[in-house]
């Protein structure tokens, strides 16, 4: 298989279980374009069908910048395949391999908050969300992609089927509890603390630890001079419970700018509102501190 009508098939970017994602050329209108194409093995499984179209469908019907675009859809030797644009600045996992300073590792973590906040207004949760399902672009915005295991925030209420990588993964959704946009949090917690640290926050080689996690576990404490402040943030983010994390990815990134850029007087409220009173009195403590030492400095 080397072309599907239009499309030429250059070279396979990613797979998994139940799907190959090919860079591809649109010879039409001559441009690049990702193919996702659902595994032979699984096109006749009708349920698995169904999912594959449902994501393709859902990536269409969220129409932003921020969300990968798909603008067609089809069937090849009666395997479906949907396009889409092609990303051409690889993915955050591409990132976390290389010497990332604290500065590149915030923007890219704030990008992928507000990629995911797009979803979270649109009613949908992720579920999957890891390094290799965030794309970046040329000017640095990540988009967000992989919806094969989304599901809208009004249906999973109850107990949920497990899905998602163990390492990204709320502990809440490795127990098939009750989900909802803080186990999307905790994820986006996990990826923030790998960019800065170039390590995964827990260690999940035993499937056991994440299912019985004490509820005062935290990840190791950041090292690096300044970092106390999103250390504080990422700890709350990763919290056992999912009443301890930021309600939303909106109020995580709200919180990732504050400590990046210092208070804004436009995110305040809504910082307020939405994360924990616990991290906000720590960050504020911690801020006033820092005032406090600088102006003893001055004056001295």
């Amino acid at each position: 298989m080397k072309q599907i009508g239009r499309y030429r098939l250059e070279e396979v970017q990613g797979f998994g279980a139940f799907a190959t994602v090919w860079r591809g050329f649109d010879t039409e209108l001559e441009i690049p374009v990702a193919i996702k194409i659902l595994a032979e093995n699984w096109a006749h499984h009708a349920d698995v069908r169904e999912r594959f179209l449902s994501e393709a469908r859902l990536l269409r019907r969220i129409d932003n910048p921020r969300v990968i675009r798909v603008y067609d859809i089809g069937t090849h030797e009666d395997r479906p395949y949907f396009v889409m644009d092609f990303v051409p600045g690889g993915t955050v996992a591409d990132r976390v391999k290389s010497a990332l300073t604290v500065d590149d590792a915030m923007h890219l973590a704030i990008n992928s908050a507000r990629a995911v906040e797009v979803l979270h207004d649109a009613g949908v949760l992720h579920r999957d969300i890891k390094p290799s399902n965030l794309l970046v672009g040329n000017d640095e915005r990540v988009l967000v992609a992989d919806l094969g295991s989304a599901k809208r925030i009004a249906e999973a209420s109850g107990v949920t089927v497990t899905t998602g990588t163990p390492a990204y993964m709320a502990p809440e959704q490795a127990r098939g509890d009750t989900i909802d946009a803080r186990s999307d949090v905790y994820s986006l917690g996990a990826v923030t603390y790998e960019l800065v640290s170039g390590k995964q926050p827990f260690d999940v080689s035993d499937p056991g630890a994440l299912l019985s996690r004490p509820v005062d576990s935290r990840p190791p404490k950041l090292d690096g001079a300044g970092l106390r402040p999103l250390d504080h943030l990422l700890a709350s983010a990763l919290a056992t419970r999912p009443v301890d994390r930021p309600s939303s990815a909106a109020a995580f990134a709200d919180a990732l700018e504050q400590v990046a850029g210092g208070t804004k007087a436009k995110n305040v409220t809504r910082i307020r509102r939405e994360v924990s009173p616990s991290l906000l009195i720590t960050l504020a403590v911690l801020v006033f501190g820092a005032s406090a030492a600088a102006t003893w400095y001055v004056v001295r």
